[in-house]
């Protein structure tokens, strides 16, 4: 009991709060109708096949967890239509964001999932996915809060059940205590290596990359961003 008691504490604690300004009525009203389309309903089984979810023929199939106000997940499912792309994101103002922009230019490559993102992990069949993005998670930066951080053994374990033999986790962040932590729990765990030959492999964008908010404010403030890629092995 103790054990699954902990095991909880850790699935839900990645995130804080949920709900930010209040909704202008364009973002509420786009939230309430793309979210019943595009979201996932983990409430029954997943399709053995995820290419099901959506509407578009489909080659790959990617996770990105916490995507803010949706501009990266965006323009990648622009840039790769062939790719399938779930996105993550339990902050309302974040979600209603990208809703909004979805509701004036659908995107058959994109569904959405508006809770923790540990449920959608145990939900997903394993092997399901060939890439999971991180992207300038929160940080949680004084020490009592490390345990909220979202790379954990037992989050690690989520990913190696569902990424493919050779898929890729990439994590961004601009907080060294964050990539040294990432760093070091990636090198712990069996299932992953760190894919990178030199430093420009970390120092440099994502190819395609766009940028994004947190970005822009981590360099403004003279923080060094870090892009690292690590392969299920």
């Amino acid at each position: 009991m103790a054990g699954e008691e902990r095991r909880s504490r850790a699935t839900e604690a990645f995130y804080g709060r949920r709900h930010g300004k209040t909704l202008r009525p364009l973002q509420a009203n786009a939230l309430d109708a793309v979210l019943p389309d595009l979201g996932i309903d983990i409430s029954t089984p997943a399709p053995s096949d995820l290419s099901a979810l959506f509407s578009a023929p489909i080659t790959e199939l990617r996770l990105e967890i916490g995507f803010g106000g949706g501009e990266h997940l965006l323009h990648d499912a622009i840039q790769n239509p062939q790719s399938g792309l779930i996105g993550v994101e339990p902050f309302i103002n974040g979600m209603a964001k990208l809703a909004t922009a979805l509701a004036a230019t659908p995107r058959p490559n994109i569904r959405l999932y508006d809770e923790d993102a540990t449920r959608l992990l145990d939900w997903l069949p394993e092997a399901s996915l060939d890439a999971i993005a991180l992207l300038y998670p929160d940080p949680w930066p004084k020490k009592k809060h490390w345990k909220r951080r979202f790379i954990s053994p037992v989050n690690l374990d989520r990913f190696a059940k569902v990424l493919k033999p050779g898929g890729r986790f990439r994590f961004a962040s601009d907080i060294d205590t964050y990539v040294n932590w990432t760093l070091l729990h990636c090198d712990a765990h069996p299932a992953f290596v760190w894919k990178a030959s030199d430093a420009s492999d970390w120092r440099q964008p994502y190819p395609d990359w766009p940028g994004t908010r947190y970005e822009a404010k981590a360099l403004r403030e003279g923080r060094t961003p870090a892009y690292l890629t690590f392969q299920r092995v």
